[in-house]
């Protein structure tokens, strides 16, 4: 591909920073971020070299979910601010040359929405068919409980109508019916108002569940093609980001088996366990054994890797031991876990704090084919607050100072939408973005240096990739090549330094090998033969000279 034609698919070679408005900065001091307090740092995320802004919900919502409940599809909730406040905020990251894009939440709306209203209030309410109703509770459907702690069906009993209702989620957020026609031109309508109002695109929430049916007579991959037409109809570079937690093979149907033409990137859920697994035994074989799982994607097509999500860091794709060998090491207290398969907390706290370490994870997602994700906070190395209840101990307001509430708002502690994260090694005194802008070596700076180093090695993004075949089994070592140009990038998951050496294909007709990020030694010799030197936790990216 020419280097000219890479703004076409932006997403492949994306930096994409994910952040509830909520939890980011209050402007008004009550307690609440808002789209004003979010445009007031859009600046600290230019200068870490952030490319795509990716929002959870800002809708209208009882909030009884963190905004995934949502009662109108075309407003922004007024604690957040009004549509005005998030143009304006639109505008200044697309001046920064930030593109915004946002949650898409229509596997189901809250129950108060005003569809399900009407729809809950008579049977032969125009909005009937909106949901999914049946007199009982059919053989072969839905068994798998998204939330087992809350939930102990996915059919909750409407006494009124006498029916039940299909709900995925929480009983409080009803499924839509997909396979109603009006449903599928609602959709289109609510992607249209977004893309014109200048958002550049969507992370789709739970497709797998959004397009399952349960018998209706509807070929869901055409719908989502159709989707996918009409977005790109109406914004002809508009990204659809699917969180598809599923199988590499069962993810790939996703994007379209034929060529693509359905989702432009899905979320990599499987190479996210598999990094677990690895970082855990330090050994990767989880990760070579997860590259060469997944499965090839249309060229215009890719991945987006993650460390950390908003929700919990599901394991579920691990076997029963591998899974509670990940606790062991990184959750091993009951607090700590969440639903049997996951871990509540954040990467710093779970790796003790220890730098080398935490930076090898985040230089090991940007390494990976794809673009990578990050999480509010994690460019500081902001731990969770394990006193907020499930999910959201990982989604407390973001530390900017040492300030009273770590310069989030002005409002008493009591009055905050979430608390902070408090105490001597984690709190906002002792960890903020104020103190780290100031700290040559700090987690902030370091993140902006991985950023800028990602952003100048497109190989990543657009190259083949293969496997350096060092025998050391702690080393994950991957070579790009792209264009005539190839970089090495070397991780060393090992707590020990260790040495290593082997002869990559066609190393002979490498002329020299230059540092571009990293630490370590590293010598070629004539004949191609490469040895390298990294440090405990070490990393080490090379660009090839050729002779």
């Amino acid at each position: 591909m020419d280097m000219s034609r890479t703004g076409d698919v932006w997403w492949k070679n994306a930096v994409i920073y994910c952040l509830d408005v909520e939890t980011f900065q209050d402007s008004d001091g009550d307690g609440i971020g808002d789209f004003n307090g979010l445009t007031q740092r859009i600046d600290h995320l230019a200068g870490l070299g952030v490319t795509c802004i990716w929002l959870m919900p800002f809708y209208p919502s009882p909030n009884q979910d963190d905004g995934y409940d949502i009662v109108d599809y075309y407003g922004v909730d007024p604690r957040l601010g009004t549509l005005g406040d998030l143009a304006v905020f639109v505008r200044t990251a697309r001046d920064r040359g930030i593109r915004v894009i946002a949650d898409l939440v229509v596997n189901h709306s809250s129950d108060r929405h005003p569809w399900f209203l009407s729809a809950a209030a008579d049977r032969n309410s125009p909005y009937r068919d909106w949901y999914v109703w049946r007199d009982e509770i059919p053989e072969g459907g839905p068994e798998d409980l998204v939330f087992p702690d809350a939930e102990t069906s996915n059919w909750e009993w409407h006494e009124e109508t006498k029916q039940y209702f299909l709900h995925r989620f929480y009983r409080h957020q009803p499924d839509l019916n997909i396979g109603n026609p009006a449903v599928r031109e609602e959709i289109c309508k609510i992607v249209g108002f977004w893309l014109q109002l200048g958002l550049s695109g969507f992370r789709v929430d739970a497709v797998p569940y959004l397009l399952e049916t349960h018998g209706v007579d509807l070929d869901t991959h055409d719908w989502l093609r159709d989707l996918r037409s009409f977005t790109m109809r109406r914004c002809g570079d508009a990204l659809l980001m699917g969180e598809v937690n599923l199988p590499y093979q069962e993810v790939r149907r996703f994007y379209g088996d034929e060529g693509g033409g359905e989702l432009n990137m899905c979320l990599d859920f499987n190479m996210n366990q598999a990094l677990a697994l690895a970082l855990v035994r330090e050994d990767a074989g989880a990760l070579v054994h997860c590259l060469r799982a997944m499965p090839a994607l249309h060229a215009d097509d890719g991945w987006a890797h993650f460390a950390r999500n908003h929700d919990e860091w599901s394991l579920d794709k691990l076997t029963e031991a591998e899974r509670q060998q990940v606790f062991k090491a990184f959750g091993p207290k009951e607090d700590m876990q969440l639903f049997g398969r996951g871990l509540r907390r954040r990467i710093p706290t779970m790796l003790k704090g220890d730098q080398d370490h935490i930076r090898l994870v985040y230089s090991l997602i940007f390494a990976l084919p794809g673009a990578p994700v990050l999480f509010y906070g994690e460019e500081i190395g902001m731990a969770e607050n394990l006193d907020i209840p499930g999910r959201m101990s990982v989604r407390s307001p973001m530390q900017w100072s040492d300030e009273p509430n770590g310069g989030f708002s002005s409002a008493p502690p009591e009055m905050l939408s979430r608390p902070v994260v408090t105490g001597g090694k984690w709190g906002a005194k002792v960890l903020n973005a104020a103190a780290q802008e100031h700290e040559p070596d700090s987690m902030l700076n370091w993140t902006e240096r991985l950023i800028r180093r990602r952003r100048e090695t497109p190989e990543i993004a657009f190259g083949e990739w293969s496997f350096i075949p060092f025998p050391d089994a702690a080393i994950f070592a991957l070579r790009y090549d792209w264009g005539g140009r190839t970089v090495l990038v070397l991780h060393n998951l090992g707590k020990r330094a260790c040495r290593s050496e082997c002869r990559p294909d066609g190393a002979e007709a490498w002329a020299s090998l230059t540092n571009i990020f990293g630490q370590g030694g590293f010598d070629l010799a004539a004949d191609g033969s490469l040895r390298i030197e990294l440090p405990a936790r070490g990393v080490l990216w090379l660009r090839v000279r050729p002779r």
